[in-house]
């Protein structure tokens, strides 16, 4: 008898435990089906933040690409009109920028120079009245002028020709 029980309880815990076992293991994939999910999302929004990126620069190019386009059509209507209204006018529109320039250099000069006068007017020791008027803006605004005088503009015309 009690091998036929043995023989029954046996074929009935085996038989339980494979029918059980397939939903044991769809029950464990699911947790490395969602990570392999999760994982997929996360691959795809980072390819949407690529792809999102890349249309900003692209529209940036193309707004780029309209500002030059309208830099150098006002170029030309400048070069066209200053042909047509003679070398005179033409000679004062190239002038006004050079003008301005020289009337700021002018005026900045004034001020320095006024400044030290009056420093030494109170009775300062020159040297301190120099090294005080002379600090890093002014250099820094010389070194601007001079980089631009003396080597954007050559190598502009040097690209030029």
């Amino acid at each position: 008898m009690f091998d036929l029980l043995s023989g029954g309880l046996l074929g009935s815990i085996f038989g339980g435990l494979f029918r059980l076992a397939p939903e044991v293991l769809k029950f464990l994939d699911k947790g490395n089906e969602r990570a392999h999910e999760l994982n997929m999302f996360r691959l795809q929004t980072d390819l949407e933040k690529m792809r999102g990126e890349f249309r900003v620069e692209e529209k940036y190019v193309d707004y780029s690409i309209t500002q030059l386009d309208a830099i150098k059509e006002a170029f030309r209507e400048q070069s066209e009109t200053a042909k047509s209204a003679g070398w005179f006018v033409s000679a004062i529109s190239a002038l006004v920028r050079p003008g301005i320039t020289w009337c700021l250099f002018g005026m900045y000069a004034a001020v320095k120079v006024c400044a030290i006068y009056m420093a030494i007017l109170s009775d300062a020791p020159w040297h301190e009245v120099l090294t005080s008027n002379w600090n890093e803006n002014d250099f820094s605004l010389f070194m601007m002028v001079v980089s631009f005088y003396f080597i954007g503009r050559p190598i502009e015309k040097y690209q030029k020709s």
